[in-house]
């Protein structure tokens, strides 16, 4: 790794002596980056990508545009392709991007691993005829409404009742997991993103995209039974990191030499629901929750890291986030007229390699 790129990474906490762009990063350790993908992904294609789902995104703008770069490299490490192929994607997380996994990639991860032959799942509605038999002898059939001999059409088949996925394994053995609407409210509803989302009156992907979600749930139920392969298992826990509303403090050095796993200390229940807000306070110190209000580059990600916080601190140590959130919006209101503007901020401390 030249020693620029390590620059990068120490300057996390520094204070920044040069402005660099995600596009200009991404561009300049290319060659770095190409080190770390796998065969099948070149590296001019992996920063066409990158850069589609960064400009697709403009809230990316606010964040550390290392914790990007972190990112993309990570989504490589696992071969899979942030952006519109669905399979994975940069969410702002306060002053960081995080990594999601989509349904398609899960699927991907699972059919690569090489002990699944398919894997697929579907919504059903209430019209449809479906039937669902467990025990010894387990069974699931299910028959969409049809007109002309092909699935009516959404409005005809009506209201969704649940959700299922399927598994074929390479000796042809299937095994399957299904879901109601409520059991997919039920984990919707204990979803860190979603109850911010809810605090913070702003959409979620869950008021706008329900039917994937729904498949990404029960896609991922049926994940966690399956024989993983280490990009699946990586996967899924990124996924579960998002899920509790956790940072996944993903480091640019981890991504790039693969040495970066995320900290899990307890599976979660039947419910999906987060850990416990005091157990996950240990993981948080009020020194790294202060830190990242002073990191944000904008109100709207201020907010979103604020309201995020306060649910780990109570009694003094409240007051004292309340005050650096107060300071921290009165300077991004009123901006030092000395300081150069730029819509991303990178840091690299030295320019030599």
């Amino acid at each position: 790794m030249s020693q620029t790129l390590r620059n990068l990474q120490k300057s996390r906490q520094g204070t920044p002596t040069h402005v660099v762009s995600f596009p200009a990063m991404l561009e300049q350790f290319k060659g770095e980056v190409a080190r770390a993908l796998p065969r099948h992904l070149s590296p001019d294609r992996m920063v066409r990508i990158a850069l589609t789902a960064f400009r697709l995104n403009p809230k990316l703008a606010d964040v550390d545009p290392r914790s990007v770069f972190a990112a993309v490299i990570q989504s490589s490490q696992l071969g899979l392709e942030v952006g519109l192929m669905g399979e994975a994607h940069l969410v702002p997380f306060g002053s960081q991007c995080q990594l999601i996994p989509g349904y398609q990639g899960l699927m991907k991860l699972a059919r690569n691993s090489g002990l699944v032959q398919d894997i697929y799942g579907h919504e059903v509605r209430i019209n449809d005829r479906f039937d669902i038999v467990l025990g010894l002898n387990r069974s699931l059939m299910h028959e969409p409404l049809k007109q002309n001999g092909f699935p009516a059409a959404d409005e005809e088949r009506g209201a969704i009742v649940g959700f299922y996925a399927v598994a074929v394994f390479k000796d042809g053995t299937r095994t399957f997991h299904a879901l109601s609407k409520e059991q997919v409210e039920q984990v919707r509803d204990h979803s860190r993103g979603y109850q911010m989302a809810r605090k913070l009156r702003k959409e979620s992907p869950w008021d706008t995209h329900f039917v994937p979600m729904g498949l990404k749930t029960v896609i991922r139920r049926l994940c966690h039974l399956l024989p993983k392969s280490p990009e699946l298992a990586m996967a899924l826990a990124m996924d579960e990191i998002n899920e509790r509303g956790e940072t996944q403090n993903l480091g640019i050095a981890e991504a790039i030499d693969g040495s970066w796993a995320p900290v899990l200390d307890e599976p979660p229940d039947d419910a999906g629901q987060a850990s416990d807000p005091a157990r996950v306070a240990t993981r948080k110190p009020l020194a790294d929750l202060l830190a990242s209000i002073g990191q944000a580059l904008s109100i709207e990600a201020l907010d979103e890291v604020y309201a995020q916080a306060e649910d780990f601190v109570a009694g003094d140590d409240l007051e004292q986030l309340l005050r650096a959130y107060r300071s921290r919006k009165a300077a991004l209101t009123q901006p030092s007229q000395s300081s150069p503007s730029s819509p991303i901020r990178g840091v690299v401390n030295s320019p030599s390699v």
